[in-house]
């Protein structure tokens, strides 16, 4: 178990032609290019993530020593599959690659299961379900000489700290490891795991990678993204390595630039959601998730939402958002209790959990597509798409707080805003 490539600091800009050099120099280290490789990045949903920019050159590199395979293999977990011109505006041209679709419930090679009292135990008794674990047929089977996942090491409210092993097992994952790691970590409490690498979702993984996944040799690629003083977003850090020690290097970096620290409540917060990247609230509600510690009681969270259409990426998650709706842990714990559709898709009720305010403070959505009727029936408040950005111009916004006292976010996927205080209770 080895970090291959460790660079990165807060005030560190990490070049293209410096990319290029550290990949070149991972793959010399692992004996080599490859002929034939699959690469495993995020989906559009992590635009920013600058995984599109690295298979690109990883491809190139591969290009330029004669290689006969290049798979990618998108990430999407229980996302929509990405279209051609999704994968164009994030590959770019990659002629020679060959991209396959993940299906999270058909076409899995089973591994086996982390244990009941394993779960028990890192859930302190909340639960005490096995986890079958499951991946692509493809990894296990695709005699590939190299396998590596590329991706973005950001908080994220399943996990505590996305990336490493979860771009695989949950990425590439079955519908049972996604389902109960999901409500594991929303029953757990989010705002336990919320920009932490210890949880108890992060330890089911590490259970599941050190007893069948190591097997394969996977080697993990993994981005620190920030913004610059003009907004751009730039590569603080990469490292590259196969062991859950190469991941926690990466996410102390992330801590230190992905987080925001306020010392009081956010009263009002405005955030906006980029069209080619969101177009579900199973996605675009990570405003709520990466702001609920900073919001104060009875604030109002404005989400500006001109690509939303749908609730679920998921026909079937899409239809238990629209029927159960943002009710509150309570209540879907209930609903989880008293309904068989909700039990066999425990995703959906840790999104709906994840979704509520627990009555706290307000959300208001403002979107084009999904009409007012749709958006209020989930437990939201709703405005017309065109009278809020009339009201907040997000071509004069700057992120943070603006001179009338509204505090911005343009991009909620690339950070998490807290009270200090209460991150660290």
């Amino acid at each position: 178990m080895s970090t291959y490539i460790a660079k990165g600091g807060k005030d560190i800009i990490i070049t293209p032609d410096e990319k290029r050099a550290l990949l070149h120099e991972a793959l010399l280290k692992l004996g080599g290019i490859p002929k034939k490789i699959l690469v495993i990045p995020p989906d559009i949903t992590r635009l920013h993530s600058n995984a599109g920019e690295l298979t690109r050159i990883l491809y190139q590199l591969w290009d330029a020593s004669n290689g006969t395979t290049f798979d990618v293999l998108p990430a999407i977990g229980t996302h929509a599959q990405m279209t051609e011109a999704q994968i164009t505006d994030m590959f770019g041209d990659l002629p020679k690659a060959t991209y396959h679709e993940h299906q999270w419930r058909t076409g899995l090679y089973h591994f086996g299961e982390v244990p009941s009292e394993f779960v028990e135990e890192v859930s302190d008794g909340k639960l005490d379900y096995s986890i079958p674990v499951a991946v692509n047929r493809r990894l296990v089977e695709g005699d590939y000489e190299l396998i590596l996942s590329v991706g973005q090491v950001i908080p994220h409210e399943v996990i505590g700290i996305a990336n490493g092993f979860k771009n695989v097992l949950i990425g590439t994952g079955g519908v049972e490891m996604i389902n109960k790691s999901h409500f594991l970590g929303a029953v757990d409490g989010m705002e336990r795991l919320m920009g932490r690498t210890d949880t108890s979702v992060r330890r089911v993984l590490n259970y599941a990678h050190t007893h069948y996944l190591k097997q394969l040799g996977i080697v993990y690629v993994m981005s620190v993204m920030d913004a610059d003083l003009a907004g751009e977003r730039v590569m603080r850090g990469l490292y590259i390595g196969d062991d859950a020690r190469t991941f926690e290097t990466a996410a102390e970096l992330s801590r230190n630039v992905n987080m925001t620290f306020l010392d009081e409540p956010l009263d009002k917060v405005v955030v906006y959601l980029d069209p080619r990247e969101f177009k579900s609230t199973w996605l675009g509600n990570k405003a709520i998730y990466r702001t609920r510690m900073a919001m104060s009681d009875d604030g109002e969270l404005i989400i500006i939402a001109p690509g939303l259409r749908e609730f679920g990426e998921d026909a079937e998650i899409d239809r238990l958002i629209r029927k159960y709706g943002y009710c509150g842990t309570a209540s879907t714990l209930k609903a989880v209790e008293n309904n068989e559709e909700l039990q066999n898709n425990l995703s959906a009720a840790a999104h709906l959990i994840h979704g509520s305010t627990e009555g706290r403070f307000k959300v208001t959505y403002a979107t084009e597509h999904l009409s007012q009727t749709e958006i209020e029936s989930v437990g939201y408040q709703w405005r017309p798409l065109d009278d809020v950005l009339d009201e907040y111009n997000i071509d004069t916004l700057v992120d943070g707080f603006n001179d009338d006292g509204v505090f911005y976010i343009s991009e909620p996927g690339q950070g998490l805003w807290a009270l200090g205080s209460k991150f660290s209770d």
